[in-house]
């Protein structure tokens, strides 16, 4: 029994895996604060005096958050397709 389970973590690369999403979750919320903290203030200065961003309608429509669920999927996404190039150019499987 033990042997199936070391051929099961071995074959399936279990390991990598759970290190591979526990190192995406942590990634995303260091993304997420880069852009709630550092990007959304500074996207801030082009709305209106004393508008917050989190709160911002466009007419009937709150686009705050969702602005903010956009820029860190892209940079998320931007992260992510730097790991894998690199990860390529090196012929790293």
């Amino acid at each position: 029994m033990s042997q199936e389970f070391k051929a099961f973590l071995s074959q399936y690369k279990v390991l990598g895996l759970a290190v591979a999403f526990i190192l995406g979750l942590y990634l995303g919320n260091v993304v997420k604060a880069l852009v709630t903290d550092l990007i959304l203030p500074i996207v801030s200065y082009a709305l209106p005096k004393g508008t917050d961003i989190n709160t911002y309608m466009a007419g009937p429509f709150g686009v705050g958050d969702f602005t903010n669920s956009v820029l860190t999927f892209l940079i998320v996404a931007l992260v992510i397709f730097l790991i894998v190039k690199a990860a390529n150019r090196y012929k790293i499987a």
